[in-house]
Formats: structure tokens, sequence, C-alpha cells
């Protein structure tokens, strides 16, 4: 099953109880990477290398 059917999949059941749909597939990955870069810059310079 492809990311897209699951999306479909999880899209009706937000629909028939009435919840928000979910994200596409991808939306948050350029945030989630900024993070991920924030904290292994800031556990670097917390260990003292550059």
């Amino acid at each position: 099953m492809s990311t897209m059917h699951q999306h479909a999949l999880d899209r009706l059941r937000a629909v028939q109880h009435a919840e928000p749909a979910p994200p596409l597939p991808g939306a948050h990955d350029l945030a989630e990477l900024r993070t991920a870069r924030t904290f292994f810059r800031r556990l670097r310079s917390r260990l003292g290398r550059p």
C-alpha cells in the first residue's frame, strides 16, 4: 500500500468520525529536518565539538 492509499483511508476514517483530516504525507518534512538540525547543532556545541 502506498502512502497516498494510506492517506486516503485515514481521511475516510476521519470523515466518518467527524474528525479533522490528517495532513498530506510529507507536509511537515522540512520543519522536522530543521528541528533535527537545530537539535544536533546544540548537542554538538554542548559537547565542545566544532
